[in-house]
């Protein structure tokens, strides 16, 4: 079985973070996006790594082989025209069972059992949501039995949000169906979507069938960021008895990595401070620290800090009379 990633997007909506950095490899309580995603699939049979790669690819490489030892390929995508076109470039990397996963999904209890059931030729992973718009939808029949995949659709009536997470049996399939997309014109805003592809396949009598997941986090924006390093810390990345040190307050879960310096701080809730930081006459809480930042006398909150930099604030003078209100 197959691992395939798509990650080669330029991820805009995480700037200025991913100027230096793609959007993979910026990292939430001590470790990238992209270790965490991979560290989901360890006790499954994975024989082979696909990773579509784009901006920046060189360093996704260099993480891969410096901290994973597994069979994998790298395929860049230069040319943004969507999701099903980064598949077909890995065409020939596509056959046999596999999975694909999309590099801002963050998931946990998932059932994936039965992948293997006759007349099944594919599963796609959903989660239900309120407002399912900036992603995409999947319908069904009666019988349960995937009918349309629709990205990002116009109105509300269907939840069942497509969570970035597919199975499929056949991946010869897939990649033709991705071709055929391309040959047709057939584009959602303008790109080619994976959506799209699956659909087409349904057409020519494949039997895909949702299944919701547990959990669902997203990594996409800042403020989703957020909710998942929340998550993340408070589901086996909290190391708050370590990181208590003389003269400073943690309040859990935290993750401070032991070659971080925090001094007459306090620290938490929901914070990590990585290798090499440095944190001192602070308060935070929902924030990340990257490696090598210093962070002097500030306050913040639902921060997030990028490596090497250099913040410094004051204390204030105040001189306020009775009764007043100030807001800083």
């Amino acid at each position: 079985m197959k691992l395939v990633i798509p990650m080669a997007g330029l991820g805009t909506r995480m700037r200025p973070h991913t100027w230096t950095r793609p959007k993979p490899l910026l990292s939430l309580a001590g470790k990238p996006m992209l270790g965490h995603i991979l560290d989901r699939f360890r006790e499954l049979p994975i024989t082979e790594y696909v990773f579509i790669t784009g901006w920046l690819s060189e360093q996704v490489e260099e993480y891969v082989h410096a901290n994973y030892a597994i069979p994998a390929h790298f395929v860049e995508q230069q040319e943004m025209l969507g999701q099903a076109h980064a598949l077909w470039l890995a065409r020939e990397h596509l056959e046999g069972p596999l999975f694909i996963l999309f590099v801002d999904t963050l998931f946990d209890a998932v059932d994936f059992s039965g992948l293997d059931a006759p007349g099944l030729d594919g599963v796609i992973f959903t989660k239900e949501v309120e407002d399912p718009r900036r992603f995409g939808v999947v319908k069904t029949d009666a019988t349960g039995r995937a009918t349309q995949l629709i990205e990002k659709p116009t109105s509300l009536e269907n939840k069942n949000a497509l969570i970035g997470l597919y199975y499929f049996r056949d991946g010869a399939w897939l990649a033709r169906a991705c071709e055929e997309l391309m040959e047709q014109r057939i584009q959602t805003q303008g790109e080619y979507y994976l959506a799209d592809a699956i659909t087409l396949m349904i057409r020519e009598g494949a039997r895909f069938h949702p299944r919701a997941v547990g959990v669902w986090e997203d990594t996409g924006k800042p403020e989703t960021t957020f909710l998942t390093h929340r998550y993340i810390l408070e589901h086996g990345y909290d190391n708050s008895v370590e990181a208590v040190r003389p003269g400073v307050a943690v309040i859990p879960p935290v993750y401070v990595h032991p070659q971080a310096l925090v001094e007459r701080s306090v620290i938490g809730p929901y914070v990590s401070i990585h290798a090499g930081a440095k944190v001192r006459d602070s308060i935070l809480r929902d924030t990340v620290v990257d490696e090598g930042a210093k962070l002097e006398g500030l306050l913040l909150e639902r921060s997030l800090v990028g490596r090497w930099v250099k913040l410094t604030g004051r204390f204030r003078k105040l001189n306020v009379g009775d009764s007043s209100t100030e807001e800083f």
